[in-house]
């Protein structure tokens, strides 16, 4: 477009030129040089040339031109600025799309570590428990064991012990009556019923005297029983703290010699005054039986 507009000023400029350089030929620049020259066939052209002021259209072509160039270089300039901003804008967009996905990638990686470590914690609170129970059990078991053998000790020593004490106390009846002068005890010279047939020594003895006194034989179990738990049928047998002493254990023993000076060492004098004894206090040895498991003595 800019060059077609240069050609026409160029055209123009040209024939202005033309009819200009015909007039200075003539010598004529009036009416009558204007009419003279009226027939020929430049007139035409001075009209067209001055139909337009001198070089206007030149002008205002280029004028136009150097708008339009400016115009279209702004719009380039604009374009390339919006361009460039909008680059800007994505780049920053981008930049900050990355910087974004970059945190939650991290954030992502914390909350995998957080979570590994907490089942790394939970193991090994796990192992830890597991570790102090199977410690616990193990500590019950010897603690078990361990007291089962301390039981055992205890309960040998008590054993022991008694055993000890009834040996000293075995000892000491002993001692009491080689004490009275007596080697061993008077024996007797009565008659054993057949029913105390089954009884040997103090207790066949024991027997026999129970039914003299009118006993019947269904009592003697219960003297029989009566007897051994207060001195085992032994006529030595004394007790230290009481001063009690002989088969029935008489407090003291000398209150036996109403029956006789023999009663240190004569079982058949003991068991009498023992008989004595229970029918006045208890009617029956059953009587005294019952009263001993009731209160522990008779």
């Amino acid at each position: 477009m800019v060059s077609g507009e240069r050609h026409r000023v160029v055209l123009d400029v040209g024939d202005r030129l033309r009819a200009t350089a015909s007039i200075d030929r003539d010598g004529s620049d009036g009416p009558r040089g204007r009419g003279a020259r009226g027939t020929s066939g430049h007139l035409p052209v001075i009209s067209r040339a001055a139909s337009l002021p001198p070089t206007k259209g030149y002008f205002v072509n280029r004028l136009w031109s150097r708008v339009g160039v400016r115009a279209t270089s702004v719009g380039l300039l604009a374009a390339g600025l919006a361009g460039g901003i909008y680059l800007g804008q994505d780049r920053e967009v981008q930049q900050q799309s990355a910087e974004a996905q970059a945190v939650v990638q991290v954030d992502v990686d914390d909350m995998q570590l957080l979570k590994q470590r907490q089942s790394a914690h939970a193991a090994a609170r796990a192992w830890q428990r597991q570790a102090e129970g199977d410690a616990a059990e193990k500590a019950a078991a010897a603690a078990r064991v361990a007291a089962g053998r301390a039981h055992k000790l205890e309960k040998k020593a008590i054993a022991q012990k008694a055993a000890e004490k009834a040996a000293a106390a075995k000892k000491k009846s002993e001692s009491a009556g080689s004490g009275s002068g007596s080697g061993g005890p008077v024996a007797y010279n009565g008659p054993i019923p057949s029913s105390c047939n089954e009884y040997s020594g103090s207790r066949a003895i024991g027997c026999s005297l129970m039914l003299d006194a009118g006993f019947k034989i269904d009592q003697f179990p219960c003297l029989d029983k009566l007897w051994k738990r207060e001195s085992g049928w032994n006529y030595r047998a004394e007790n230290r703290s009481s001063g009690a002493y002989g088969i029935p254990q008489a407090l003291p023993g000398k209150k036996m010699a109403a029956f006789g000076d023999d009663w240190e060492t004569n079982p058949a004098t003991q068991i009498k005054w023992g008989l004595n004894y229970i029918e006045g206090r208890y009617d029956s040895p059953c009587g005294a039986w019952s009263h001993s498991e009731s209160t522990g003595w008779y």
